[in-house]
């Protein structure tokens, strides 16, 4: 059994000793092949290189110039040595104030919020200024841009807009942000915002108004003995795209102003003003407001043509403009910001509004006069004596039909109250049996059977005072 295990043993030792040999020569095999390749391929290599700079030799257009980004001594930041100064300081820091010139182009106007009483406004913002820090040497006098990466890195204007409500920097693709070094040291910083700002504008000739607006920029942490701002080309900074349009105002002008502003913990700081003056169409006002509003008015008139019996003609028709008139001005107001004055067109929709009215309370009052002469008439018919011999005048009487003219001609008897109608209800009564002549006078009473005379007043007196009022109104806000 021993020699068993031994010789298990003597196999297994053997196993493993022709396997390490095995791995051995094949190690050595590899580095022979190893030094004969390395051998054997220098001179190819030689030849290789040899050859290809024959051949960029011999063709121009091959050749490339050296990549001046890949070289660690030429990087933009080494360059405008920023690692060498501290720039969270302002340039000439402890001497003069640092002249920073200001032009803007102004790209559109947005909006016009009556409501809000805002605008929203994109411009470019350029800010020039001189940085000897960042001068670098240059053989062709040529500047370098950038983009908004460096920007973070090196001084700029720290410009904000007052009373301004929100604002942004484009970001679409990337920051619209470009900086432009001169080998001198003078600075081109320029931005792209859209800005929403407070204007503060008077309603009291709306819509016959115009408003001035003004977006104002000053720098939030430099007083004027750090930073002098101003506008580089005087007005001539400011410069505007000609497509600029809006659907309610017409652009009038444009200018720039400069100021100082005081803060009473702070100091005083130079504020840049872009003025802009706007004047309001009033077209679409007049379709929407004026127009609807005079020919509510007018239609008010009908009502003194219409029959005084009909009731259910003149009563809705006066009650249908003043419901109208009401929704006019709701809808005016809807629209605009709740002032404590009075507007331009508030005096025309009220005036308008009262003139309506005073059609409805026109025919009140015919009405109550007319109430009143039919119960006199029916006294007075209850008083005659032998009223029942004499034929009743059914159509004249019941209606209450008279004519002045008849009663100059026919009257001789007086009432106790002496009233005009009281006689010429009695003499239409006595006048019945004339014949011919009475249906003459029928036919000619019942021609104005219907006819008030604050009827015949009204139909002169609304529309000469509505035009009279007109006159005076568009001769004050036009």
């Amino acid at each position: 059994m021993l020699t068993v295990h031994k010789m298990h043993f003597s196999i297994f030792l053997l196993l493993w000793g022709w396997v390490l040999s095995t791995e051995c020569r094949a190690h050595r095999q590899g580095k022979e092949i190893h030094e004969v390749y390395k051998k054997g391929s220098r001179p190819q290599r030689q030849r290789r290189e040899a050859h290809g700079e024959g051949h960029k030799q011999g063709s121009p257009i091959l050749k490339r110039s050296p990549d001046i980004t890949k070289s660690p001594l030429t990087k933009s930041e080494q360059l405008l040595r920023i690692d060498d100064h501290d720039f969270s300081m302002r340039p000439g820091f402890g001497g003069p104030a640092i002249p920073v010139g200001v032009d803007v182009q102004v790209e559109s106007l947005d909006s016009i919020s009556e409501v809000d009483m805002d605008f929203t406004m994109t411009l470019y913002l350029r800010h020039y200024w001189k940085d000897e820090r960042l001068s670098f040497p240059s053989t062709n006098n040529q500047s370098m841009t950038f983009d908004g990466r460096l920007v973070k890195k090196i001084w700029v204007p720290d410009m904000f807009f007052v009373h301004s409500k929100r604002s942004f920097i484009h970001d679409t693709t990337t920051d619209n942000v470009m900086l432009r070094v001169q080998p001198d040291g003078k600075v081109l910083y320029s931005l792209r915002v859209t800005v929403t700002a407070m204007c503060n504008m008077d309603f009291s000739r709306f819509p016959l108004d115009t408003q001035t607006c003004s977006l104002e920029i000053e720098s939030y942490a430099y007083t004027e003995d750090d930073l002098m701002l101003y506008w580089k080309n005087g007005n001539d900074s400011l410069k505007t795209d000609e497509r600029i349009s809006l659907s309610q105002f017409l652009i009038q002008e444009f200018h720039t102003t400069t100021k100082l502003a005081f803060y009473s913990s702070t100091g005083w700081y130079n504020r840049l003003y872009i003025n802009f003056t706007l004047r309001r169409h009033i077209f679409f006002f007049l379709l929407q407001t004026y127009f609807p509003a005079t020919l509510m008015v007018m239609l008010s008139w009908v009502s003194f043509w219409i029959d005084r019996r009909a009731v259910p003609a003149r009563v809705p028709l006066g009650i249908t403009t003043v419901l109208t008139m009401s929704t006019i001005i709701t809808g005016v107001n809807a629209s605009m910001p709740r002032v404590s004055y009075i507007k331009a067109v508030d005096i025309y929709l009220w005036v308008s509004f009262v003139f309506v009215f005073l059609s409805v309370l026109e025919y009140a009052a015919v009405n109550y006069l007319t109430t009143v002469q039919e119960r006199k008439e029916r006294k007075l018919r209850d008083k005659l004596p032998c009223a029942c011999s004499l034929p009743q005048p059914r159509p004249m009487m019941m209606d209450g039909s008279y004519n002045d003219g008849d009663v100059n001609e026919l009257g001789h008897y007086m009432s106790e109250n002496g009233d005009k109608q009281d006689r010429m209800m009695v003499q239409l009564a006595l006048g019945s049996d004339r014949g011919s002549g009475r249906r003459k006078n029928q036919r000619y009473v019942s021609m104005r059977i219907d006819t008030h005379a604050i009827d015949k007043y009204s139909r002169i007196i609304f529309p000469g005072a509505y035009i009279l009022f007109n006159l005076i109104y568009w001769s004050i806000f036009s």
